[in-house]
């Protein structure tokens, strides 16, 4: 007997494999639209990770550098419990035969590739200020001996050069000029060591002043990004990742207060430290005094802020402008000048740029063109034999400067030619671009602070001016 299949039996059995494989695919799509979901999500979630602030900071962060200079320093005890140490010391026992034991000291800041291409690190002087050896550790781990190209202590700024074998990163320099208050800074920096530290906060002000025991430090960007000590020399950067400032200073009274020097600042004399290895002095070529009270009634001022004009230099930058001896300079470059100090700060900061200088005359305010002059040799010997009364010779690879001359306050102070000048203010003067850059910082004030050696005693003294 022959056994037929059911009618219509294979038709079922196609039916039945065409709605398995239906059913796999519709399987199939939906795990591939889950996979694809979810890549989705992971690719949307890691952009919302990936903010400015990161993307600044992956930009820029291989060009930061961590700094450690070393020194030797060489100490005696005194017979009151402290120590003899110091560049001048160490001078001092050189120029007699005389050798004590060093020993190294290091410190630690940061700093920003500028210029890959050659090598050019910019940083703050005070970090590499009296090292005899730096070294520069990249992100990638590479550490390199550096050299300072050029450097200048009143502006707080240093280039070293490291060699640009191998290829280096570099991070682009903004526009300080163009800052909004409440903008959104990054601080990079090597705070007490630890490599490449990355803060936030915003530009709480421009413009600052920040008085420090030897100067006035102005136009200063203040921020609450957290700046520590080892900060120093970092990159300050908007969120465009362009450097534009230069971590510098801690309010060390005050929580979530920061400097930086402008970007503006550092590229104005970014050549002259590299190409000359400092940056020129300049004056506006007066002598004045603070305003009191009773003066600034006198001349129709609500305040006695500014500048008195006593005497001025002839044919100098003030005298060519028309500031004329009994003016009260109020204003330069358009920023309100509080004393003495701080106008030789705005001096400094302007460089040998035109600005506008504001005096008060006779009960009206005038607006002058003036542009500061640098102090070149022949000037600065007149200006220094004229008020300090002291003229002066170099002493090559020999600390101070030798006194050939002395007339009015330094002969009333009893300097003898011969003695020689070691520092002004407690800064060493070692050369004619020091006493230069004394000069332009001391010029205004009623006194100095000299300390000379004679024989083999170094005394201080303060010499009226």
């Amino acid at each position: 007997m022959v056994l037929h299949p059911p009618a219509g039996g294979g038709a079922h059995c196609e039916a039945a494999g065409n709605g398995r494989e239906v059913a796999v695919r519709r399987v199939l799509l939906a795990l591939f639209c889950v996979l694809f979901l979810v890549q989705s999500a992971c690719a949307q979630s890691e952009d919302l990770r990936r903010t400015p602030v990161v993307r600044a900071v992956q930009a820029v962060g291989p060009a930061v550098v961590n700094i450690t200079s070393s020194r030797l320093v060489q100490s005696v005890p005194t017979p009151f419990g402290g120590q003899f140490s110091g560049p001048l010391f160490e001078r001092f026992l050189r120029d007699f035969g005389l050798e004590v034991p060093a020993q190294k000291a290091q410190s630690l800041g940061s700093g920003v590739l500028i210029d890959g291409r050659r090598g050019f690190v910019l940083t703050n002087a005070h970090v590499i200020e009296g090292a005899s050896e730096i070294a520069v550790r990249l992100q990638d781990g590479r550490e390199l001996a550096a050299k300072v190209r050029g450097a200048d202590p009143d502006l707080d700024l240093a280039v070293l050069q490291v060699d640009p074998a191998g290829g280096l990163p570099q991070a682009e320099m903004g526009d300080s000029s163009t800052l909004f208050i409440g903008e959104t800074v990054i601080a990079i920096g090597n705070p007490y060591g630890y490599t490449n530290t990355v803060t936030t906060g915003v530009v709480s002000a421009v413009g600052r002043s920040v008085g420090t025991d030897e100067e006035i430090l102005t136009d200063l960007i203040q921020t609450d990004a957290a700046i520590n000590p080892g900060n120093s020399g970092g990159p300050l950067l908007n969120l465009l990742g362009q450097v534009i400032g230069i971590n510098t200073a801690i309010q060390a009274d005050a929580q979530g207060i920061g400097f930086a020097i402008p970007v503006n600042k550092a590229k104005r004399v970014l050549d002259e430290l590299i190409n000359v290895g400092h940056v020129t002095p300049v004056w506006l070529g007066l002598f004045g005094q603070d305003l009191d009270q009773p003066t600034a009634g006198y001349l129709g001022l609500k305040s006695p802020r500014g500048v008195l004009v006593t005497e001025l230099s002839r044919n100098g930058p003030a005298d060519r402008a028309g500031v004329r001896p009994g003016d009260a300079v109020l204003a330069l470059g358009g920023k309100p000048v509080e004393d003495r100090q701080h106008l030789i700060s705005l001096v400094r900061d302007l460089g040998r740029s035109e600005t506008r200088l504001t005096v008060a005359r006779s009960g009206r305010e005038l607006t002058l063109a003036v542009t500061p002059q640098a102090l070149d040799q022949a000037t600065l010997d007149g200006l220094l034999l004229t008020h300090w009364g002291l003229s002066l010779d170099p002493r090559p690879r020999r600390a101070g400067l030798a006194v050939s001359k002395v007339q009015g306050p330094a002969q009333r102070l009893g300097l003898k030619p011969g003695d020689l000048l070691m520092q002004i203010g407690g800064q060493d003067i070692g050369s004619t671009d020091d006493l230069a850059r004394a000069f332009a910082r001391y010029h205004l004030h009623n006194a100095l602070v000299l300390t000379i050696q004679r024989g083999q005693n170094i005394y201080r003294a303060r010499m009226p001016i």
